[in-house]
């Protein structure tokens, strides 16, 4: 199957979910154009109590689709935008791809993801038990994060649900992908 986007979602306010959009315009160095996590250093709460001078690395939410329907079969009702991603992808394994793979969407952008998404207490607010879904131990013992990725926006442009999406891997040694 052919990755695309599935969906795309910004917010200009603090709010756990993000509504879906047309479109939604990334801006190099900064992130989704109005949204509330754009900007060069970090945006996120709990990131900015620790040190607001820290870059932000977490320009850009990415989820892959594929996991709402996985939620869907174990009785919890998610969609795109509902856990705070600013893009829905289809047919692309995001957690499988390393630390600095370029994403192309669309004609233009291009996302450097940074890493794993590191999941909060919020998503139980959201729906009781969800957090247990995303986040749990292997077999063994390794902690598991399956609620998307993030990335940093290298080169602008809009992006629209149907865009293609091309994954191009880093050159050398890979490394796996880590929270940020």
């Amino acid at each position: 199957m052919n990755s695309k986007v599935g969906a795309v979602s910004s917010n200009g306010v603090y709010a756990f979910t993000k509504p879906n959009r047309e479109s939604i315009r990334l801006l190099a160095g900064l992130g989704v154009e109005g949204d509330v996590h754009a900007g060069t250093t970090v945006k996120h709460r709990s990131r900015v109590a620790q040190d607001p001078t820290q870059p932000n690395l977490r320009q850009v939410h990415l989820i892959h689709q594929e996991l709402f329907t996985e939620l869907r079969e174990a009785g919890f009702e998610v969609g795109a935008g509902d856990l705070g991603e600013n893009i829905t992808t289809v047919g692309l394994d995001l957690l499988a791809l390393p630390t600095g793979t370029l994403l192309r969407l669309g004609d233009e952008a291009v996302v450097e993801v940074t890493g794993l998404r590191n999941p909060c207490l919020q998503i139980d607010a959201f729906r009781p038990g969800l957090l247990k879904r995303v986040v749990h131990r292997d077999d063994e013992g390794s902690l598991v994060r399956k609620a998307g990725i993030m990335g940093i926006v290298v080169s602008g442009g809009v992006v629209r649900p149907g865009d293609p999406i091309e994954a191009e891997p880093p050159h050398g040694p890979h490394r796996p992908l880590d929270r940020v």
